[in-house]
């Protein structure tokens, strides 16, 4: 049997263009390396999965002329050097990293050094870098790679060329997603790719985890929306959907029986009244067409979103946004939780009669004021 390799690992980029969703950096990259204008300290910061060192290999594969067509085969050159501080981070590892700087490398132009999680390192290793980060050797590259800059001292960050990684767009994680679906063999559904995308969090690390997690999950190579919300324990759109018809409807039973049915499916009622806060607010960029571009879904869900928010008045969601978000902050406090969000979601379901009260109040004072 073949041997599973994680798509992580299987489609890791090997060229800069095929890094997702970082044009700025890899473009400026690119550019310092035709021109012969690299810095020899560079620092990219930027939140997990994002292609942080997968852009630091490429440059250490590309100053020295080296090309490999498998991301598998790793970095076999003696030419690159990978420490990972956040095990390696005392003063006599960076001395020892310090003493190999000294020698020029046995083949191609340049020795570069990886240092990934740089921020992990003592005050004291920092300390001890400093002058080999200031002036190095005409042929040594370092690469620091840290998640956390703010944690990184003020006199490393003034000694490197800092470059900032974005977290990837929804839609760029999804399109890659396809990509490569189509390269397995797999079919995949638009918004099953989407809600990995979101799931994600602007990481292509983990939403390549989750795809991965999904196929395995689903039967015959398909990845679904329903087989992704089922594995990944999301609350379906529709709920929310329904939620809000019957809220419209000022139906009171169909509201306390849908909120148990989800209760029932294993859903925390705390997580429902965020994801209800959130459909509420998509609900309200739905009604602009400049704004539409803000909801990260798919075309038939943004569809959806399109025709409830023209039957939802701007003061309901409004007001039932206030609502929703002082359920949310008192939450754990309440020593009853359903009834704490069962209270909340009466409260939206008469909301529609109380702003019809509150208009033919306004309506009477000035028409009072008129004699």
């Amino acid at each position: 049997m073949e041997k599973f390799v994680v798509s992580a690992r299987k489609y890791r980029p090997v060229g800069f263009e095929e890094v997702v969703g970082q044009e700025h950096i890899t473009t400026t990259l690119k550019n310092a390396i035709d021109n012969e204008q690299l810095a020899q300290a560079l620092l990219f910061c930027g939140p997990r999965g994002v292609g942080k060192t997968t852009c630091a290999r490429i440059v250490a594969r590309l100053i020295n002329e080296q090309s490999i067509d498998n991301p598998l085969l790793g970095n076999d050159s003696f030419n690159i050097y990978e420490l990972d501080a956040a095990s390696n981070n005392s003063v006599d590892d960076i001395r020892n990293l310090i003493d190999q700087v000294r020698y020029p490398p046995q083949q191609g132009k340049y020795k570069v050094y990886i240092i990934d999680e740089v921020h992990m390192l003592s005050n004291q290793a920092f300390n001890a870098f400093l002058k080999t980060l200031e002036e190095p050797p005409s042929y040594a590259i370092f690469i620091l790679a840290t998640t956390e800059k703010h944690k990184v001292i003020p006199t490393i960050l003034s000694r490197c060329q800092i470059f900032d990684f974005n977290r990837i767009e929804v839609s760029d994680i999804s399109g890659q997603l396809k990509m490569i679906a189509e390269k397995e063999g797999i079919e995949a559904e638009d918004e099953a790719l989407n809600l990995i995308g979101q799931k994600a969090d602007g990481a292509m690390r983990d939403a390549l985890s989750l795809f991965d997690l999904i196929v395995t999950f689903s039967h015959g190579k398909k990845v679904t929306y329903a087989a992704t919300i089922e594995n990944l324990h999301i609350l379906d759109y529709d709920y929310y959907f329904r939620m809000t018809e019957a809220l419209m409807a000022q139906n009171t039973t169909e509201t306390l029986l849908i909120f148990d049915e989800i209760l029932k499916k294993g859903f925390d009622g705390h997580n429902f009244i965020i994801g209800l806060s959130s459909h509420f607010r998509d609900l309200m960029v739905s009604k602009d067409n400049a704004t539409i571009q803000l909801l990260e879904v798919s075309d038939v869900v943004k569809a959806k979103y399109q025709t409830q928010s023209n039957a939802v008045p701007m003061s309901f969601l409004l007001t039932a946004l206030n609502i929703a978000n002082q359920c949310d902050i008192q939450y754990k406090g309440s020593k009853n939780q359903r009834l704490h969000v069962e209270l909340a979601l009466l409260k939206m379901a008469h909301l529609t009669t109380a702003l019809q009260l509150a208009d033919v109040s306004v309506l009477d004072d000035s028409s009072k004021k008129k004699f």
